[in-house]
């Protein structure tokens, strides 16, 4: 082939190239034209970057990839969430079946191995105890104290400890993980794209637990197939009109995303804009089949505690908590 035939077939792929992304970016503007919310939208799979952070040793467990999808304007977004799942200090386990950690009650628990993280050398220690669907990353006054040792299944739950004086600040990232990355689904209830739920427990030694005191703002929210089904009010990005039923024709599904600031875990973050946490019950979360959360009840709401999260359980697949310790 001569230096102009390369010239030409190379002017023509590029073309090409360019052409298909203005249809795509086309395409999408046009769907997303009945969106009038702050999010960025982006619509089917996400590209897989990692495809399993979690091996099972002892069992099974649902993949836990990490995936990367693009909005309209170019800009790159991971789903299910950016996280610290491998390099952070992952919280002890209270239970956890593929490590065969599976004992029957707190009893059988050494919680005087449980190391101590220092934020304030002469703070108060306090052991925290939880449990998250699926995965949960800790802070105290924006130090991370740990990360879940399990991003996705078997449900598992934790044990951790810290030292702090008060005032403090509790902030928890959570995340609803999925196999369908970039689309908030899963192949579940006999469907191939069904959204998963997500629920946070936790109570601590110094008597605080989760509640409706506790600060709640989602940052991904999927699947949507109706875009004119999201309002925000008041700081609340609501997905309460918008279906949670399972399809097998799901690979369309729209997506929205919310930067998250860089600070959000520190204590001197202003989140009086944020929403305050809704309540759920163990019924609507779904444990009473779990090992990880009924071997332990007496610590989660035997203690108080009650399971928080957005105003969506369903279709908020990462949100971010606030509490301030007095």
């Amino acid at each position: 082939m001569n230096n102009r035939a390369q010239r030409d077939t190379r002017f023509s792929s590029a073309t090409l190239l360019i052409t298909l992304l203005l249809i795509s970016s086309f395409a999408i503007a046009k769907d997303t034209s009945n969106y009038r919310g702050s999010g960025s939208i982006t619509q089917g799979f996400a590209k897989t970057v990692e495809a399993n952070i979690f091996a099972c040793k002892n069992g099974r467990s649902r993949v836990a990839g990490i995936g990367e999808v693009t909005d309209s304007t170019g800009k790159s977004w991971t789903v299910p969430a950016s996280n610290n799942y491998a390099t952070a200090t992952k919280a002890v386990d209270l239970y956890e079946e593929c490590a065969n950690i599976t004992p029957n009650s707190i009893a059988e628990i050494d919680q005087d191995s449980v190391p101590v993280v220092v934020v304030d050398p002469e703070g108060e220690e306090v052991t925290g105890y939880i449990f998250a669907d699926n995965y949960f990353e800790l802070y105290i006054n924006g130090t991370l104290i740990a990360v879940d040792t399990v991003p996705f299944t078997p449900f598992n739950s934790s044990i951790v400890k810290f030292k702090v004086s008060k005032p403090y600040t509790i902030a928890v990232k959570v995340i609803d993980w999925e196999e369908n990355l970039g689309l908030g689904s899963e192949n579940n209830r006999g469907k191939a794209f069904h959204p998963g739920d997500g629920g946070f427990i936790a109570s601590f030694s110094d008597g605080t637990v989760t509640n409706a005191d506790w600060q709640a703002q989602t940052y991904y929210t999927s699947p949507i197939y109706d875009l004119s089904c999201l309002n925000e009010v008041a700081g609340k990005r609501l997905s309460d009109s918008c279906t949670t039923q399972g399809t097998d024709d799901g690979q369309d599904a729209f997506a929205v995303h919310w930067e998250a600031p860089s600070n959000w875990m520190a204590k001197e973050f202003d989140a009086s804009a944020w929403p305050q946490a809704s309540l759920y019950s163990e019924d609507e979360i779904g444990v009473n089949n779990k090992k990880a959360y009924m071997n332990f009840i007496d610590k989660f709401s035997g203690a108080g505690a009650s399971f928080i999260w957005s105003t969506n359980v369903v279709l908020d697949n990462q949100v971010l908590l606030r509490y301030q310790v007095n």
